[in-house]
């Protein structure tokens, strides 16, 4: 029996994506323990994988510094990992995977193929093809290390749904009879986000809907003010930012019918919970392998334009000032992929 430590410190998106690839692995490979090195705060992602999926969680904040990363090493050291799969690939996790090389431990990395991914999201000449998924790259870690895996992976509450606590049940009322929407309508950086003005107006159709509930999900002051505004406007919408936290959030997506997502955490752990997700995307795109395991019924919005993707990460200006790539995507759009998910998915369910 070995015992693998896997290193995967940020951001929740990218966290939320070695889920699928822990759980596969740790199915095919019962007799083997596996441990997931990340941050405190993200437990609950793995609390229902299967026993020999173990959660580390560390806060970074203590070990700061090529000390404080060599503090880190030795303690990791002492818990008797057999090889390490680093799932990151930063300074830190080169750091920790190298000190581990030298105690002759076998190691492998996630390779990043960052020259593709420059080439994809260059000004002239973009080479765009699907490059491989972030999924598909931590499977390729543990393969170097002498565990390749299918990926067979539905829900992280396996194929019943978890009942949801008092304190969810009075901000969402009854199920019965409603369509519930969840919508997560921000994102780290502005290309990935769908400008506020266009998106009150696919709220705004939602509600209209009339049988239909929407739940908004977001985090911190700017997002909360602005969440609660669409709340005091409409009789069937309801802000969620800073009433719920991450384990009671991922509860109540397993009983979604959809989430309207952009580019961002909410929509892989909406995958996580088997979630159908329409997802908006504008400055990147799906060919950079972020795009996660797509639930099925999920639907990707985008715009066909020739400067597009031009950013991995959303972080970048738009060179052309305007976010056309966005404000190109009517809401009506937004809004109708949702009400067709929805109807779908619950034609499907009383087939």
């Amino acid at each position: 029996m070995a015992h693998i430590l896997a290193i995967r410190f940020s951001a929740l998106g990218d966290v939320a994506m070695t889920v699928p690839v822990l759980y596969a692995v740790a199915k095919q490979y019962p007799q083997d323990e596996f441990t997931i090195l990340t941050t405190e705060n993200m437990g609950c992602l793995f609390e229902h994988l299967p026993r020999n999926v173990h959660f580390r969680g560390v806060d970074l904040n203590r070990y700061k510094g090529m000390v404080g990363l060599n503090t880190l090493f030795y303690e990791l050291y002492k818990e008797g990992y057999d090889a390490v799969a680093d799932l990151h690939d930063v300074i830190r996790t080169m750091f920790i995977r190298m000190a581990f090389r030298l105690k002759d431990k076998p190691v492998a990395n996630i390779d990043k193929s960052r020259m593709a991914k420059r080439r994809l999201v260059q000004k002239d000449k973009k080479d765009k093809r699907q490059l491989k998924t972030s999924v598909q790259r931590y499977a390729d870690v543990f393969a170097e290390l002498g565990y390749p895996v299918d990926i067979a992976f539905d829900s992280i509450y396996g194929d019943r749904r978890p009942d949801l606590p008092d304190e969810v049940v009075k901000l969402t009322g009854s199920h019965e009879g409603t369509a519930w929407v969840g919508v997560a309508p921000f994102a780290r950086h502005k290309g990935k986000i769908y400008p506020p003005e266009l998106m009150a107006q696919v709220l705004e159709l939602l509600d209209r809907e009339g049988n239909v509930k929407v739940f908004l999900f977001g985090f911190g002051r700017t997002e909360e003010t602005w969440c609660r505004a669409q709340e005091q406007e409409r009789k069937n919408v309801t802000s969620l930012v800073g009433k719920l936290g991450l384990q009671k959030e991922l509860m109540l997506m397993s009983h979604l019918d959809v989430m309207l997502s952009m580019d961002s955490a909410n929509m892989h752990m909406a995958f996580l919970t088997h979630t159908p997700v329409v997802s908006v995307w504008g400055a990147t795109h799906p060919y950079a392998g972020f795009a996660g395991l797509q639930t099925e019924g999920s639907e990707i919005i985008q715009a066909d334009m020739a400067c597009r993707p031009c950013s991995i990460y959303g972080n970048k200006p738009c060179y052309k000032e305007n976010y056309e790539c966005m404000y190109s995507i009517k809401p009506a759009t937004v809004a109708e992929a949702v009400m067709r998910t929805c109807n779908n998915k619950n034609a499907a369910h009383h087939e």
